[in-house]
């Protein structure tokens, strides 16, 4: 049976506009203004913009040949690399898994928030209200001892959309949600930062974000912030970006597409930033504190913080929280929806299932694990343990590992520098494989000793160790290991005859 045709897209730039998407998530709008604040401010564009252009954009180009070049998602495109590297790949799958089951739960907070901005609903207090009022959060981490119906309701939404963008396939449903999407997303952005800048104190916001201090520059830690934000905001670790390329062209300009997406991500980043700290800047003028007694981030600083400063807006507040947390949820659907294909890709590429079966079964098998676990009175507990543990010791070391892998053991950067060279304006050079085989793997290494180094000296968040090693290293661990069990089970019988003959029909064909 010859190989099923692999979808492709319908044009570069719903290519690009997918990969933005998917770039530009949550964490663009909640974690990077607070790190560069905290970090040197205005002094830490400096790291950041090295991380971008020494780590960032180089890894992004080899994601994006690998999946190119092979033609599969990542346990396709790592096993027609060398047979054993197929549970790298396997290992993004599980990793893009276990994402996908809480990152959709923040959506779906994003969703209530939405409604809750009409008439300010959460009142004075709005940590009470996320914890106690909607979330209904236990008193401590465990097991499932309660269900939140407040929580269910949106969750079971953003999935049937997720589920129904990816049943419509690459170019009808990926391609065209995220046309809609991301300018959708910019333009609410942009009249949401726009009115932020008129408020009084934004002024004094902007000076505590851009002011630098170049002292921090000499700060290691500094340095590892930055590569970690570029690392984490890029979606270069979890298969995200094999996938996606797998769907381009056979001509397609993979380096000039990279420089494209790497430095659009940044600047929503650099516009995120603004806006959060004209706000910030606002509520601290409102109440008489320094900034830093405002500024927060992730969670704290979406649910609790922005929806305290939204409500001392008086006119306009109900329309300034409408654009933030619709903005929240479109660029959090971006995201998980380039999140759950990876998985629904390679389920499809081992057992040949076709798209909406996989979207189906496999769709709904993540979106039924998140829907029983997190409308939870311990939900909140298991999305932050489970957040922590796999994107420092997932994400991080599966890049890693493939970095090692390609670079180091079978030395395969020359092969993808020249499969890129093919067909880009923009050529690499030997830099971009020194950058990746020296600069990268040793920034990584770093990071995961650091990581380390402060998990082992005392309990994240103070959380009990059982819980930790449950929900925390149990999750990690269990990534990996059943990422090498799916390498190790046999493929459909035409999609195995592919995995030798494909490299040999690549050469041919350029």
């Amino acid at each position: 049976m010859p190989e099923q045709v692999r979808e492709q897209w319908g044009s570069r730039l719903g290519f690009l506009l997918a990969a933005i998407g998917s770039a530009v998530g949550l964490g663009n709008i909640w974690r990077f203004p607070y790190v560069a604040y905290a970090n040197g401010g205005g002094a830490f564009m400096v790291p950041y913009l090295i991380a971008l252009l020494t780590a960032g954009i180089p890894m992004l180009i080899m994601m994006y040949s690998l999946g190119h070049r092979f033609r599969g998602s990542p346990p396709v495109a790592f096993r027609r690399l060398a047979r054993p590297a197929e549970a790298i790949g396997w290992w993004q799958v599980l990793i893009s898994f276990v994402i996908a089951i809480y990152y959709a739960v923040i959506i779906a907070w994003a969703v209530r928030y939405v409604g809750f901005s009409f008439g300010t609903q959460w009142g004075e207090d709005t940590e009470s209200f996320l914890n106690e009022d909607f979330l209904s959060l236990g008193d401590a981490p465990g097991m499932v001892s309660g269900y939140v119906g407040a929580t269910f309701w949106p969750l079971l939404a953003v999935w049937i959309v997720t589920l129904g963008v990816l049943a419509l396939g690459v170019r009808k449903g990926i391609e065209r949600a995220n046309k809609v999407f991301i300018p959708l997303l910019v333009a609410l952005f942009l009249i949401l930062v726009v009115r932020a800048l008129f408020l009084p104190g934004a002024a004094e916001g902007l000076d505590a974000l851009f002011t630098p201090d170049w002292s921090a520059i000499g700060d290691g830690s500094v340095w590892i912030a930055a590569y970690g934000q570029i690392f984490f905001s890029l979606s270069v670790g979890f298969g995200i970006m094999i996938t996606y390329s797998s769907y381009l062209g056979r001509r397609s300009d993979l380096t000039g597409t990279g420089l494209v997406a790497g430095f659009a991500n940044s600047s929503f980043e650099l516009l995120a930033g603004i806006g959060v700290f004209a706000t910030v800047g606002f509520m601290a003028a409102t109440a008489g504190i320094p900034v830093d007694q405002v500024a927060a981030d992730g969670i704290g600083l979406a649910f609790v913080a922005f929806p305290e400063i939204i409500s001392t807006m008086g006119a306009g507040s109900t329309v300034f929280g409408v654009l933030f947390f619709a903005s929240l949820v479109l660029a959090g659907l971006s995201s998980l929806i380039s999140i759950v294909q990876v998985v629904i890709s390679s389920v499809q590429d081992k057992t040949g299932m076709g798209r909406v079966p996989a979207v189906l079964s496999v769709g709904g098998l993540t979106a039924l694990v998140s829907i029983l676990l997190f409308p939870t009175a311990e939900g909140l507990y298991l999305l932050d343990t489970i957040d922590h543990f796999i994107n420092s010791y997932g994400i991080v070391l599966v890049a890693l590992v493939a970095l090692i892998v390609v670079a180091w053991l079978l030395r395969k950067l020359p092969t993808l520098q020249q499969h890129a060279n093919r067909t880009s304006v923009v050529r690499l050079g030997l830099w971009w494989q020194l950058l990746l085989g020296v600069v990268t793997p040793v920034v990584l290494g770093f990071m995961m000793w650091d990581s380390l180094s402060s998990e082992l000296s005392e309990n994240y968040e103070g959380y009990p160790t059982g819980f930790l090693l449950s929900a925390g290293w149990g999750v990690a661990i269990g990534a990996l290991v059943l990422g090498i069990i799916l390498a190790l089970l046999p493929w459909r019988k035409n999609a195995r005859a592919n995995m030798t003959d494909h490299t040999a029909e690549e050469e041919v064909t350029h």
